[in-house]
């Protein structure tokens, strides 16, 4: 990095000229509060210039003797071609021998653990840095391991299949890493293991992360119990947030989703909170969290600043979330049980993506975009034009369809012609549904008709002069499942 320019030197005091008598100086004017871009502008260039100059590296330096190292890179041959941007592998484990009596019967973390992976993701940064996408394995995803030797035993294994969370249990770091290159076809360049422990230290130092839900969360098994709103979540709570297996029916997939609505969250507080900015509390908050990890020995001080400074070009919608899309959930194979197989053709397309280092999804940001609990493409719609306004149900009914209602596409003039208010008709059992096509015709009316059936009218009046871009609550169901930052924190 080219050393910046030196300010000029002062000349010596007793060679300046004299200077001209100076008048009565004016009273000080009131102190005047500075716009708050301003104090970022300033901000951002100074740590410009501390990261120019060097300081960067000073401020963290002796942070690389915190992480305890693996080396998951040994001795591997027949590697994926490396691509652009950097792919780092993030598993979690199970490991809590450094968690106190008292905060594992609080947080349900008692039991034995099986020394395997309970997360396991990729997460690319893009080359130009202005890009996160993390993409989810499940851990139960059916594998064929490369031929290894048992950690433990010794042994030699030929390739057999087996879970993928098993793979760290049998092959520790090295295995896991090696699985996954196989399956994917996509280069790691880094390995990151976080345990119990250090996810709890990361939430707790960046001073909790906001999540919110709609409904009531409840596990007994993880003692995850969160009523219906926004909720600041520290360390153990989160810890149970992200563990909760048992919510809903949706077990382990369910869960990852709520893993990437955290991750997404958890990225915006650092973003936002000025961690980031702050070369001094970016250290301190870096060495509470890698002291707890254990990462490869080419993670170091110089990868870290380079994800600091991703980082602070980041908003919420520069990630990208996603899980690899499964074609066969409990797919039954002897010996290893219940596995999910993964859907060759959409998973290549995410893999492919990370390879050539391009967005996992082409959609267009969400922008201002209202959430809605109901997904609109499956909300039926019918139109009538209640005006004299000639045209206006065919402009109402594009209108709708654009922003993804499934409209009839042939709307019909209503009974009354003279109706000043656009009006949503509609059966009281889809009532969900009539909430989420009312958001999208701001000022209109709800009325329920017992005995509409699923179809829902639109009867546009007068007031009518836009439809209002809506998205679902969790649109993780549209294009293989991707979502953004944007879409999923609590906005």
């Amino acid at each position: 990095m080219p050393t910046p320019p030196r300010s000029p030197r002062p000349r010596n005091p007793d060679r300046r000229p004299a200077r001209p008598a100076r008048p009565a100086p004016r009273p000080p004017a009131p102190p005047r509060r500075r716009p708050r871009w301003v104090m970022r502008t300033v901000t951002a260039l100074s740590v410009v210039v501390l990261a120019s100059a060097g300081i960067g590296h000073a401020v963290l330096s002796g942070l690389d003797e915190d992480i305890a190292r693996v080396d998951p890179f040994r001795d591997m041959k027949n590697r994926p071609r490396a691509g652009h941007g950097m792919n780092i592998l993030l598993v979690g484990t199970d490991k809590r021998d450094s968690i106190g009596k008292a905060e594992r019967e609080k947080y349900r973390l008692g039991g034995a653990p099986c020394h395997c992976t309970d997360t396991i993701m990729i997460v690319h940064i893009s080359e130009d840095r202005d890009r996160a996408s993390v993409v989810s394995l499940p851990r139960d995803s059916y594998a064929l391991t490369p031929p290894h030797t048992d950690r433990v035993s010794g042994q030699q294994h030929k390739g057999h299949p087996l879970k993928l969370n098993a793979a760290y249990a049998e092959g520790g770091p090295q295995l896991t890493v090696r699985t996954v290159e196989k399956m994917t076809r996509v280069k790691i360049d880094h390995y990151l293991e976080v345990d119990f422990a250090s996810f709890m230290k990361t939430v707790d130092v960046v001073g909790g992360v906001e999540i919110c839900t709609d409904q009531r969360l409840k596990d007994s098994h993880s003692g995850l119990d969160l009523s219906p709103g926004r909720h600041t979540l520290k360390g153990g709570e989160a810890l149970q947030y992200v563990r909760a297996r048992y919510v809903d029916g949706g077990s382990d997939l369910s869960r990852m989703r709520r893993q990437q609505h955290f991750l997404a969250a958890l990225v915006e507080r650092a973003t936002s909170s000025g961690i980031l900015l702050n070369p001094m509390r970016f250290r301190d908050v870096t060495r509470a969290v890698l002291g707890s990890v254990r990462a490869d020995e080419g993670f170091g001080t110089g990868e870290l600043l380079d994800l600091g400074r991703a980082m602070r070009n980041f908003s919420p919608s520069s990630s990208e979330f996603t899980t690899v899309p499964v074609v066969t959930p409990g797919h039954v194979v002897k010996g290893i049980g219940s596995t999910l197989k993964w859907d060759a053709e959409k998973s290549e397309h995410i893999f492919d993506a990370l390879r050539r280092d391009e967005p996992l999804s082409t959609r267009p940001s969400a922008g201002a975009a209202l959430r809605v609990p109901v997904d609109p493409k499956q909300i039926r719609v019918q139109v009538e034009n209640g005006t004299r306004t000639a045209g206006l149900g065919r402009r109402v009914d594009a209108a709708l369809a654009a922003t993804g209602f499934a409209t009839t596409k042939a709307p019909v003039n209503a009974a009354r012609q003279d109706h000043e208010r656009t009006v949503v008709a509609y059966d009281p059992r889809w009532d969900r549904s009539a909430k989420s096509l009312a958001a999208a015709l701001p000022g209109s009316e709800l009325r329920a008709v017992k005995g509409q059936g699923p179809t829902l009218k639109v009867i546009a009046g007068t007031d009518f002069e836009k439809v209002r871009k809506v998205r679902p609550e969790d649109p993780g169901q549209g294009e293989l499942g991707v979502v953004r930052g944007d879409e999923v924190n609590c906005g």
